[in-house]
């Protein structure tokens, strides 16, 4: 049996597998590039999106969507790509880790490594989240929803001056302080929540059992009988 003639069949099916090859990588990026600028667009001024093209180390960034960090296009890949593109077997995901911009603001950062059907990376889908941006607000909430404890154990104020909404605000308070809504809780958590309420003075209101009867969902029957 004669060996194949270079440029024969052969040779032209190689070439015709490696130019779908390329075609499939280049679909792929191109796929790619449609969530890093959907992605970075939903999260303006907060969340850079960054698209490595890892066929070419030397010129990676293929998009860079809300810039944060001052890269551009073209620019080459960092060791988290030339990792990847070393070691096919380099984590897919790497998630949640801590990182920085270069002018020094914190950042949370994702990196999402991407496979051809070979098995190789040929594509990395990086987040950026700028926490520098979050930590104050952060704080404010935290702030805003603090509740004063110290005086718990003592009876608050009559509830003949509160209305309806005032207790809602109140069991659903309790309730999130036991991790779960109203409705959700156990039945010895609604059995605890309603003897603190009437020991806060909260069923002085006529009405005040059928209000927390709704809220718990149960009967009006069953607040009275935790209350015992």
């Amino acid at each position: 049996m004669g060996h194949p003639v270079a440029g024969g069949p052969q040779d032209d099916r190689s070439g015709s597998v490696a130019v779908d090859a390329a075609e499939g990588d280049e679909h792929l990026i191109r796929e790619a590039e449609k969530i890093a600028v959907a992605l970075g667009r939903m999260f303006p001024g907060l969340c850079e999106v960054v698209l490595h093209d890892l066929r070419d180390p030397q010129q990676a960034i293929r998009v860079i969507e809300n810039n944060l960090s001052g890269r551009e296009v073209g620019d080459s890949a960092t060791e988290l790509g030339l990792a990847r593109i070393a070691d096919p077997q380099y984590p897919s995901v790497i998630q949640n880790y801590p990182n920085q911009f270069p002018d020094g603001r914190p950042v949370k950062s994702t990196s999402i490594g991407i496979k051809n059907r070979a098995g190789q990376y040929i594509a990395a889908l990086c987040l950026n989240l700028d926490v520098s941006v979050l930590s104050p607000v952060t704080l404010v909430l935290s702030n805003l929803v603090a509740t004063d404890v110290e005086h718990r154990e003592h009876p608050l104020e009559n509830l003949r001056d509160r209305n309806v909404r005032e207790l809602r605000r109140t069991v659903e308070t309790l309730a999130a302080e036991r991790g779960a809504t109203p409705r959700s809780l156990s039945r010895d958590d609604k059995k605890a929540l309603v003897r603190q309420l009437q020991g806060e003075g909260y069923f002085d209101r006529r009405d005040a059992a059928q209000t927390i009867a709704d809220l718990l969902g149960v009967s009006r029957a069953t607040v009275y009988n935790y209350a015992k």
